[in-house]
């Protein structure tokens, strides 16, 4: 068995730890409203979540397979580029998951943006709107947010009839998309180590619980980024849940080809990292 290296496993201890935080304190939810990565027009955004969603998860499960990867990919990558240098891939890649992704989210929201920024409406009502809470259950009801926009148009003092359908429908996909965006997890700092790991063991093999076929690492590996970018496009799921940050692990996986690539081509120089 893989004896686990000392910056792995302190990581998983962290994502063990906020994991039992977020069952135990706050009723399930204040971890997810402090620490999680919330799209940033949602009221509950904070700037550290960029970082500290890396070490939420959303149930057992995931936590469970995240860590398994991160032993399995994260250890032998330690053991060769060292403590600092795997740091510097992890959390890239990381914050380049949250950049794909969030980036992606913004190229849903904007049309429905330029949708309503002819109507003129304050800012600050359409981001109440976006914020309200539609919920039905684990549905998003436009009857409710029809019913709640009457009351924040009366509070600003803004002639709700100017609403057309074709605005209605942009607030309302403002308001799913604002809320129904939120990042927990540490899948695109391990898409990242593993980039890192196929291309330092490129003839390993590797295999899927659902495929259990050895496949070698040099295929295997940009064959889940390119299927999560399918994913990430169309919202059809292969092997994931369909509420995955597809783009994310795309966003991981590109950071950590990148620091890879940029590595072992200036290895021999002076911009390598020690």
């Amino acid at each position: 068995m893989m004896r686990i290296s000392e910056t792995v496993k302190h990581l998983i201890i962290i994502n063990v730890i906020m994991f039992i935080g977020t069952l135990t304190v706050g009723g399930g939810q204040l971890f997810y409203d402090l620490f999680a990565m919330h799209f940033p027009k949602n009221d509950t955004f904070q700037f550290w979540q960029i970082v500290t969603h890396m070490f939420m998860h959303g149930g057992f499960t995931h936590l469970l397979f995240n860590m398994l990867a991160l032993w399995m990919f994260g250890t032998p990558v330690e053991q060769v580029l060292g403590s600092k240098r795997f740091l510097f891939i992890y959390f890239s890649a990381g914050l380049g998951a949250v950049a794909l992704q969030v980036g992606f989210y913004y190229f849903e929201y904007l049309p429905y943006l330029n949708d309503i920024s002819a109507l003129g409406l304050p800012d600050a009502l359409v981001d109440k709107v976006i914020n309200l809470n539609i919920l039905n259950g684990n549905f998003f009801d436009s009857k409710i947010l029809s019913k709640e926009m009457i009351q924040v148009f009366n509070e600003y003092d803004v002639n709700y009839s100017s609403i057309d359908q074709s605005a209605f429908n942009a607030l309302y996909n403002m308001n799913v998309i604002t809320n129904n965006s939120t990042m927990v997890g540490a899948s695109g700092c391990i898409m990242g180590i593993l980039v890192a790991f196929g291309m330092m063991n490129p003839n390993a093999e590797l295999m899927m619980i659902f495929l259990p076929i050895p496949i070698k690492a040099k295929y295997f590996i940009p064959g889940i980024i390119i299927l999560d970018l399918i994913s990430g496009v169309t919202g059809q799921s292969f092997f994931s849940p369909s509420n995955t940050a597809y783009m994310a692990h795309v966003g991981g996986a590109l950071i950590g080809l990148i620091i890879m690539w940029y590595w072992k081509r200036n290895q021999f120089n002076r911009n390598r990292w020690n």
